[in-house]
């Protein structure tokens, strides 16, 4: 089985995938890094948190085949459900976890981390184009799109990023249910504890947890660019749970 952790960047989909990562570890199963290396798939996976990308027939494919020959592993995505990766999900292969944010704070930190990348380090990232607000905001609406999409399918476990801050415990216990873990065992103890928010784990390559705060963007947009938002997201935004 492929265990898939999707997300909406910036919506603590890195924290996610590493205790999604974690957990399944307890359990016996493959290191995706591994698996990786082992089926040569470099060109689709990537290093860190091995995000297959875009999830079309030819990418599924190549991780289906270490599935099929017995290895279960998790793989981190922040694309869209495609009609290849329903149909895993419907056969069995493919069992998805998805978070989410107030995508008005994701597309803020979305621009903020591009330009501190950018900054320090000298080289773009993925976010670094997003250099002003228009840009930013038409990136991030294709990702609420494809929240919209994978909502709709019912065998995928959804969380929200604010959820995970505010009562950690219970979102925890939902996931670990989810996965088919026992609650009691110390391993699986070990790890949830292990990324509490503020946690050991906060440190840690493959987290991106900088900042982090709840409404950051109510200080940082102005209040016209605020109702613009309030437009373009609105009917998202309450379907999400979000104050406008």
């Amino acid at each position: 089985m492929i265990v898939l952790a999707v997300g909406m960047p910036r919506a603590g989909s890195g924290w996610h995938y590493n205790l999604v990562h974690d957990l399944m570890a307890t359990t016996g199963c493959d290191e995706a890094r591994e698996i990786r290396s082992r089926y040569h798939l470099e060109s689709i996976l990537t290093e860190v948190n091995c995000n297959i990308g875009v999830l079309s027939l030819r990418r599924l494919a190549m991780v289906s085949r270490p599935a099929l020959m017995g290895h279960t592993f998790v793989l981190k995505a922040h694309s869209a459900p495609t009609v290849w990766a329903r149909l895993l999900m419907r056969g069995g292969m493919i069992r998805a976890t998805y978070i989410y944010r107030d995508p008005r704070d994701a597309m803020l930190s979305a621009a903020d981390y591009g330009r501190r990348v950018l900054e320090k380090q000298g080289r773009p990232n993925a976010f670094s184009h997003l250099t002003d607000f228009q840009k930013t905001m038409d990136f991030i609406s294709e990702y609420v799109d494809g929240w919209e999409q994978w909502m709709k399918i019912p065998q995928v476990l959804k969380a929200r990023y604010e959820d995970l801050l505010s009562d950690y415990d219970a979102e925890a216990a939902r996931l670990v249910e989810y996965l088919g873990l026992t609650p009691t065992d110390k391993r699986v103890k070990a790890v949830a504890e292990k990324y509490r928010p503020g946690g050991e784990a906060q440190g840690q390559q493959g987290i991106h947890f900088f900042k982090g705060q709840v409404g950051r963007f109510r200080t940082r947009y102005s209040a016209e660019e605020q109702a613009i938002l309030a437009e373009r997201f609105g009917e998202y935004l309450e379907k999400m749970g979000y104050e406008i």
